[in-house]
């Protein structure tokens, strides 16, 4: 029997062809870019498929899959064997090293009708196929033998005193040269530099020591945004708490910012005394830029708490990620210390949630559980006016999307 291919490989090859097939079965172009949500027509599509796999595995030539025990009806993207943009978008560039099962398996039934098991037995894209030990080795040594073909000449005893002047006069030129290139490069960039910092309006402000000391460190922040979240019914009065942690870096701030779902990534700078920009995009592992949010904040306030207007996203599926603003609630924590993300132990599961730890500068450990939940059962009485669904404006007016207490029997 034939090896086929595995991992990033194989993926991204299967992919690729199921792009094409989708745009010849529906005249319909995938755009092929760094946004998961261009992919999510595939992604249902190849869903479809996958969470028939654990009661027709046999029909399809697979290895079993074990059922989905969660007697609930669920909609895409809840299912147990469901594919997301995201999936489709990080294996088509060649960055997930082992796929999901289920993801390879789909592609197959997508393209040809049968499970990778049963494909691999008939093998009628040799473009899967693994090329045999023998042939790599052959192509290996029949590159060695063209490097090994190029001999370098040999100058004469009679030349060669000439030539190694010529060729010292030659590099000393050719160093001249290069240097007064980058001259005039630095020189340029640095005046493009200062082009770029004052059209954009980049680091306008130096801030002082007080100011660094008041917003460097660690932060609790909330929002109300998952309250517009449309696919959630149970969404009235939900909120969710974020973890912040800002450090100082010459001139600006740079933050890491933890929520129940994903984190995000980004940097804040001083615009004026006590005026702050807030830019973020979430944290993944293309180092794109994904679903940015802009915010204000001012630091200078006699009210108990710092509040931030945002632009921001629901974070829902599909087209039903919308642009909202919101109020942002900041409540410093503290300065110093180290914040980690607790991955794969119990307490994970226990919370359903995401944990973090802070090791503080004392040596003091203080633990965060970050989830959605609900604005009445808030201890801080005095934020929910701050960040109930009056603090939520939309881009788009639209009917439903942010209900009230009267609307939730609509629901």
């Amino acid at each position: 029997m034939q090896i086929l291919k595995n991992g990033k490989e194989e993926i991204a090859y299967l992919l690729a062809k199921a792009i094409e097939k989708y745009k010849l079965d529906t005249g319909q172009e995938i755009i092929q870019n760094t946004n998961r949500k261009n992919y999510e027509v595939l992604a249902i599509l190849l869903s479809d498929i996958s969470n028939k796999l654990p009661t027709h595995w046999k029909e399809f030539g697979t290895e079993p899959y074990p059922e989905d025990h969660n007697k609930k009806p669920q909609e895409y993207p809840y299912r147990k064997y469901d594919i997301t943009g995201g999936q489709i978008k990080d294996a088509l560039n060649g960055i997930v090293a082992h796929p999901r099962p289920f993801l390879v398996d789909a592609c197959y039934i997508y393209l040809f009708g049968v499970g990778r098991k049963a494909f691999e037995k008939n093998p009628i894209d040799k473009n899967l196929l693994s090329k045999p030990s023998e042939e790599i080795k052959e192509q290996e040594a029949s590159v060695e033998n063209k490097k090994n073909s190029y001999e370098p000449e040999i100058l004469s005893n009679k030349n060669k005193q000439d030539n190694k002047l010529i060729i010292g006069w030659s590099l000393a030129l050719i160093l001249c040269l290069i240097s007064i290139i980058l001259s005039i490069n630095l020189i340029s960039s640095k005046k493009d530099w200062q082009n770029i910092r004052t059209d954009m309006n980049i680091l306008p402000y130096q801030p002082t020591k007080f100011e660094i000391d008041s917003l460097e460190g660690v932060w609790l922040c909330y929002t109300g945004s998952p309250q517009a979240r449309i696919s959630d019914p149970s969404r009235y009065h939900k909120i969710v708490p974020n973890l912040v942690s800002i450090q100082y870096k010459n001139g600006y701030f740079t933050f890491d910012r933890y929520g129940a779902s994903f984190n995000h990534i980004g940097y804040m700078q001083f615009e004026s005394p006590g005026i702050v920009s807030v830019y973020s995009h979430i944290k993944n592992n293309t180092n794109k830029t994904e679903s940015p949010r802009h915010s204000l904040l001012n630091l200078y306030t006699s009210n108990k708490y710092l509040a931030a207007i945002s632009t921001s996203w629901n974070f829902d599926i599909g087209d039903k990620n919308k642009i909202i603003g919101i109020r942002e609630i900041y409540i410093k924590q503290g300065k110093g210390g180290n914040i980690t993300e607790v991955m794969n132990e119990i307490e994970n599961a226990s919370c359903n949630c995401k944990v973090i730890r802070w090791q503080q500068t004392d040596n003091k450990v203080k633990t965060f559980y970050l989830k959605n939940g609900l604005l009445d059962s808030l201890r801080l009485t005095d934020l929910k006016p701050l960040i109930d669904e009056n603090s939520i404006l939309q881009n788009i007016p639209e009917d439903n999307l942010i209900i009230g207490r009267d609307s939730i029997k609509l629901f």
